[in-house]
């Protein structure tokens, strides 16, 4: 953690609004990632954004500079896309059929100068495919494949976020490795 950061993190707990902007600011985008990933939907991501600061508002005080700040934040954010998550399991039939195209947004498409559109289209297709096979994962692998593949957290970062040892975070990224694979593979999206 930075100096600025942790001048920033002293002045939100003492109560200082401008800082827990500031806060706000360096963290909400990769909240909003960290929540568009695991829930697969726009709207429930700024939900849980706005749900995470409000917490962090709430519970700075309680926050311990021992460790990071990023990993107090996104085991928030985490937690509260898990508690979503089981809540849809009781709303929501595993058979229910998605609405085409729900949830694809302009980060599903990496479009550049050099592609051709046939080539973006592969991209596209993939990238799909692969969010699709994501959404599939049984809640403990998806909280971690997210968080090490998508968020680029090491093992240790998302040990601490879940509360759980560094051997079991292994053995999820690895089982969850093989899941998407195996999806991947056979095409079994559906």
């Amino acid at each position: 953690m930075d100096s600025t950061e942790v001048k920033i993190i002293k002045l939100a707990k003492r109560g200082n609004h401008q800082a827990f902007s500031d806060l706000v600011d360096l963290y909400k985008n990769k909240i909003y990632h960290l929540g568009y990933r695991m829930l697969g939907n726009k709207q429930e991501a700024e939900d849980i954004t706005q749900e995470t600061f409000l917490r962090v508002y709430k519970s700075i005080h309680k926050y311990d500079a021992k460790y990071k700040f990023s990993t107090w934040i996104f085991r928030i954010g985490t937690n509260l896309c898990i508690d979503r998550l089981r809540k849809r399991k009781n709303a929501f039939s595993l058979d229910a059929e998605t609405i085409e195209g729900e949830g694809i947004d302009g980060y599903d498409i990496l479009p550049s100068e050099d592609d051709s559109p046939d080539q973006q289209l592969i991209i596209s297709e993939t990238q799909r495919h692969v969010r699709k096979a994501i959404d599939k994962l049984p809640e403990k692998y998806k909280s971690v494949i997210v968080l090490r593949y998508l968020h680029d957290l090491s093992l240790q970062e998302i040990g601490d976020i879940l509360h759980m040892p560094v051997t079991t975070v292994k053995t999820r990224v690895h089982r969850g490795r093989e899941y998407l694979r195996k999806k991947l593979e056979h095409g079994n999206l559906l």
